[in-house]
């Protein structure tokens, strides 16, 4: 067994539900847990990356673990992605944990680099400039093992 035949099976395979769509600053609400399409809102900024959450997952917010996957590729509303998680932002909603995801569709390979980090901060803190009140902090952007952990710690039990 080759090293790179031990990192593919160590790897943890997510499915992302993509949400809403990079470049477009069209908020879609679904039932996370049927995919049923509940509204649509704008929002104060245009995601940088396709946006979605993690099937079969539910975080501390009663809702799915949220991820961003990081590549150029053009991702539509309601596609289901297998993506491979890469990276941990640590997020803050209203005093509320609400970490995201960093992944890249199987097969692509990608670094979240300063630029990245850059974007993701700038988009997570100004995205909702229109609503009220709404605080948003972002912590750090932590690797890989962070990252499934979070996932592990959120599965839905059978």
């Amino acid at each position: 067994m080759t090293p790179d035949d031990v990192r593919a099976a160590d790897t943890t395979m997510v499915r992302v539900f993509i949400q809403n769509e990079a470049g477009t600053n069209r908020k879609h609400y679904h039932d996370e847990k049927t995919l049923e399409l509940k509204r649509v809102a704008e929002v104060s900024k245009p995601y940088p990356f396709p946006y979605g959450f993690i099937l079969d997952t539910t975080a501390d917010d009663g809702w799915n673990v949220d991820c961003y996957v990081l590549t150029d590729r053009r991702l539509r509303t309601g596609e289901i992605v297998e993506c491979e998680p890469i990276g941990l932002m640590e997020q803050v909603e209203d005093g509320h944990e609400d970490h995201n995801v960093l992944a890249t569709l199987a097969g692509e390979s990608r670094t979240v680099d300063v630029d990245i980090q850059a974007d993701l901060t700038a988009f997570s803190l100004n995205v909702f400039g229109h609503v009220d009140g709404k605080r948003m902090q972002v912590g750090r952007f932590l690797g890989r093992a962070e990252a499934e952990a979070h996932i592990t710690a959120h599965r839905d039990r059978p």
